[in-house]
């Protein structure tokens, strides 16, 4: 275990290969005075990102269940369980901090000491005293910083403002902790939100839309209608678009095909959560996750990507299946098991392919797997199916023997020896010929029957 001082920082791989931490802040705190421990969520510019990033007692889990306050824990007065590999590329910085809500300053706590946990055992420890906050009502104790990778920072910054001064820092204008609202309690309740505070949100993001992307809007607004016909409109959800970049692709990518149709599923991404953003990942012979297509750089962005990610010559689902688990439920690592994992929110994956994989028995792995997470996988295949070609002697023959052969991908919707039925399957010629009501009713034809399953097999709190 190591001990930190005022201002030492140190690479968090330095001190544990784990991505699930623990964060423990154990005080005394003179005459019982309130006090205050609470997560910033901060963005790359240093601006608190928003208020449901706000992780306190009243408040305890951020928007995705990547940070959760746990309470007294161990003799800590207070404890923040963070998985990294969760937390939201907009996020940069966990800011954990202590502010005294009743009359007096930081001198009146004694004993103080931050420290960080893996696998239940101590690897640092931060002490300090409240002697050295004698004018000073709120401290910054230590931060949980991306720099390349992860750090850990001891940082004993006081506050005489006490929280507004706290919040001015971070560029808020914020005077007060949130209360419990229904937006932060729909975190723990997630597959519905109360609409009043959805509406909220999503008219933030509809103004975001109409004065930047108007034709992002427009497909939203028709999403947003099928998920009205299967009772969805008050659903939440993460959103990933994973695309296949084998070099059979070549010709959709460059028509720009590709492109539009992850506008559409951007848009789809919009109904489902307030982020306007949804994550990118690609395989082909390897897997990528390449980041988040959003509201703020979709122009182009499929072209920008391929000048990063080349076509490769191989087509491997399972690969980037393992990836996509490891990413967003880190506690498995994308490998096997058995018990059922629960989440606040659902993971909806956008799943594109033209062709069969190189690796059908890791895929119905990672399908199998899979179903004990919440996570539900839809797969869209492009090219002609084999099933829906008709016509006999030389004709049927060539149109047989152009059309895609997409028979292991129907074997995925229907397999057996799972725990919840988590797939659906659809096959389309042309990915952007497809009206976009009818592509968005496909899209919900089996998500809300697993919705309605996931709860009660204890995949959704």
């Amino acid at each position: 275990m190591r001990e930190f001082v005022k201002g030492q920082k140190s690479k968090l791989l330095d001190l544990t290969p784990a991505t699930d931490i623990t964060v423990g802040i154990g005080l005394k705190v003179a005459q019982n005075q309130p006090l205050t421990l609470c997560c910033l969520g901060v963005d790359a510019a240093g601006k608190l990102a928003e208020a449901r990033f706000i992780i306190f007692n009243d408040q305890k889990t951020s928007p995705e269940g990547a940070i959760r306050a746990k309470g007294p824990q161990n003799g800590d007065k207070e404890q923040f369980e963070i998985s990294l590999k969760s937390i939201p590329p907009t996020i940069t910085r966990l800011v954990f901090c202590a502010i005294l809500a009743g009359p007096g300053t930081m001198a009146l706590i004694s004993q103080g000491c931050l420290r960080l946990l893996a696998e239940q055992q101590e690897i640092a420890c931060y002490r300090f005293e409240g002697q050295d906050f004698a004018t000073e009502t709120a401290i910054i104790i230590a931060e949980i910083y991306l720099k390349e990778v992860w750090r850990f920072g001891a940082v004993g910054q006081g506050f005489a403002g006490g929280l507004t001064a706290l919040f001015k820092h971070f560029g808020s204008t914020e005077t007060a902790l949130p209360k419990p609202s229904p937006a932060s309690k729909a975190v723990s309740t997630p597959s519905t939100i109360p609409s009043s505070s959805l509406s909220a949100s999503r008219l933030s993001l509809e103004k975001k839309l109409a004065q930047q992307a108007p034709q992002i809007l427009s497909l939203a607004k028709q999403a947003s209608i099928s998920l009205k016909k299967v009772g969805l409109d008050e659903h939440r959800a993460r959103v990933a678009l994973c695309l296949d970049i084998s070099g059979s692709m070549a010709s959709l990518y460059s028509s720009s095909k590709i492109q539009r149709f992850s506008e559409r599923i951007l848009a789809l991404g919009c109904r489902f959560d307030d982020d306007g953003a949804i994550d990118i990942f690609l395989f082909g012979e390897h897997a990528y996750s390449a980041g988040e297509l959003s509201v703020d750089n979709f122009g182009g962005f499929v072209d920008r990507i391929l000048k990063k990610y080349q076509l490769e010559g191989g087509t491997y689902y399972g690969r980037v299946m393992k990836a996509i688990r490891s990413f967003y439920f880190p506690q498995n690592a994308g490998g096997k098991t058995q018990k059922p994992v629960t989440a606040p929110i659902p993971t909806y994956v956008m799943f594109v392919t033209d062709g069969a994989t190189f690796d059908e028995d890791e895929t119905r792995n990672q399908i199998r797997w899979s179903s004990f997470e919440p996570i539900f996988w839809q797969f869209m295949a492009i090219g002609k199916s084999r099933k829906d070609v008709k016509g006999g002697g030389i004709g049927g023959f060539f149109k047989q023997l152009t059309a895609s052969d997409f028979r292991f991908l129907e074997e995925l919707d229907t397999m057996k020896d799972r725990y919840v039925d988590n797939a659906n399957f659809f096959s389309v010629e042309d990915p952007i010929s497809i009206a976009d009501n009818e592509l968005y009713d496909l899209l919900m034809q089996e998500y809300p029957d697993w919705v309605k399953l996931a709860k009660p097999k204890g995949l959704l709190r």
